[in-house]
């Protein structure tokens, strides 16, 4: 399948897109301070950025998510969900909920443990919250941000995926080498993937949900891991490049994630500022291609239908080409920079597809 084909294939599955009646309107919405609680990189709030016009700065949402003297916390993941027409945003103490019609904060909600990047089922009934570096995830009701269980694992809480079918939460913690894969229903573990070589980092999943491809500690580059039976399948290494330096994260990649259509693997390189695209359908996945990027990066997403790629510089880059066609801005036409932004597609008035902030894959059928 072409690229072309691929994305306007992966647009037509996406919730709400019925081939009939108005196109949607694609936003990208990015959390802020999304890169620690650094607010020269877009200050505080969500920015919403018009897609389909350049990505075009429309307006700021504004957020709580203050310490006690006020200050903007770091923001630490966003996810939302449009069967209820919500958006979640966490900070390092608080998870907040907003309503995405009439972006007004329904509630924020503060937890003893902590949180980081959370996820959500796709019906907005439960979401998945790590604590901080913690040993265990809250499970928080959608609706009322009320804890209605805890899944304790003791990994060190920290990045969390709901598939998109909603049935398994995969929990990855920066203190285990192991992947938790739990039932979304029961909360029940079903099985652990790995041991992978180090600790878990980023990771991101196929749309069935049957491999994971994970960054560790000490890695250019990613592991693969067999989610129906346990094991770990490969290591990758990026050729040519060497490990150095980084401003942050203390691993030399720092995100990851699947072309919707799963063709290809996105990798951040933050040492020599470049994104890594390797080829997903070789055994074991081939580097094709390097994209600089102006600042070091610390995440990777995609836009629902693979036209766009989103590393955490601010570069927005056009995935067929592999060329960066424009940097995100705010306002006043500053730098803006976060880890943290997923799009959400909105017709008459009201959100009707959503993506995510990992790069998950999308492919409606895929190899076994």
């Amino acid at each position: 399948m072409n690229t072309l084909l691929a994305s306007v294939c992966l647009l037509l599955m996406s919730p709400g897109a019925t081939g009939d009646g108005p196109a949607a309107a694609r936003r990208l919405y990015v959390a802020e301070p999304g890169i620690r609680n650094y607010l020269e990189y877009g200050v505080h709030g969500v920015l919403v950025y018009d897609i389909d016009h350049g990505h075009r700065f429309l307006k700021r949402i504004p957020i709580a998510g203050l310490d006690p003297t006020g200050k903007p916390l770091n923001v630490k993941g966003i996810c939302a969900s449009i069967a209820t027409g919500r958006l979640y945003v966490s900070t390092t103490r608080q998870l907040m909920c907003l309503d995405l019609v009439h972006e007004s904060l329904l509630w924020e909600k503060t937890y003893k443990e902590g949180c980081d990047r959370m996820s959500i089922t796709p019906d907005g009934k439960r979401l998945f919250v790590p604590s901080l570096e913690g040993v265990l995830w809250n499970v928080v009701n959608g609706e009322t941000g009320a804890v209605e269980s805890q899944i304790i694992p003791r990994s060190g809480a920290h990045n969390t995926i709901v598939d998109l079918d909603g049935k398994h939460a995969y929990l990855a913690g920066l203190k285990s080498p192991d992947l938790t894969i739990v039932d979304t229903g029961t909360l029940k573990p079903v099985i652990k993937v790995g041991p992978f070589s180090n600790m878990i980092r980023p990771f991101t999943i196929n749309r069935a949900g049957t491999r994971v491809y994970v960054n560790l500690n000490g890695l250019l580059g990613f592991e693969i891991g067999d989610a129906a039976t346990g094991k770990k399948l490969a290591r990758v290494e990026v050729p040519g490049f060497k490990i150095g330096p980084t401003k942050r994260h203390g691993c030399p990649s720092h995100g990851i994630a699947l072309s919707p259509d799963e063709a290809e693997i996105w990798l951040t390189d933050a040492h020599n500022s470049r994104l890594h695209v390797f080829d997903a359908t070789a055994s074991p996945p081939r580097l094709v291609q390097s994209i600089v990027l102006h600042d070091q990066p610390g995440w990777v997403t995609f836009s629902i239908d693979g036209s766009y790629a989103y590393p955490s510089t601010g570069d927005v880059i056009e995935a067929h080409s592999r060329k960066i066609v424009t940097t995100l801005k705010d306002e006043h036409g500053g730098e803006v920079q976060s880890e943290k932004m997923l799009e959400i597609d909105f017709a008459g008035g009201k959100p009707v597809a959503v993506g995510d902030q990992f790069g998950l894959g999308r492919a409606a059928s895929v190899k076994p």
